[in-house]
């Protein structure tokens, strides 16, 4: 039987050093309301990265992650503390052993200011469409 990850890290810049602390209380309201989802997701780990002056946060996978649940959190943080700009992450899809289709990755990009989408790609299963002559963006 093979095991499936997601791994990603990335940073978001919340502008202050009370910004990064009040976003570890967002993040552990996000992982309870995110325990209580049946089955909850893989999740996410955060940390303050001092070395950024102390308001970049550090959202990584801890051997799997959600990349959605990342997406939320940060649109929250967005929210909560007038954010703007493009922000981005990008991840990868693996696999513990050789699968057909068992590997792959995305990246999502979000305008900060309006928590909408600015474009998104997921390469689960568009090798296979295009090889097959179709069009994997219809």
């Amino acid at each position: 039987m093979a095991d499936y990850f997601t791994h990603f890290s990335c940073l978001l810049d919340v502008g202050t050093p009370d910004n990064a602390a009040r976003a570890l209380d967002l993040y552990n309201i996000l992982s309870e309301q995110n325990a209580a989802e049946n089955p909850p997701s893989d999740g996410f780990v955060l940390s303050i990265q001092p070395e950024h002056g102390g308001t970049q946060l550090w959202m990584r996978d801890d051997g799997t992650g959600d990349p959605e649940h990342v997406i939320r959190f940060v649109i929250r943080c967005a929210k909560e503390f007038g954010l703007i700009g493009l922000w981005g992450m990008q991840y990868a899809t693996t696999c513990s052993k050789p699968r057909v289709d068992g590997f792959g990755g995305g990246a999502h990009v979000i305008d900060l200011a309006t928590g909408d989408t600015v474009d998104w790609i997921y390469t689960d299963g568009w090798l296979s469409v295009v090889l097959e002559g179709g069009d994997p963006y219809a």
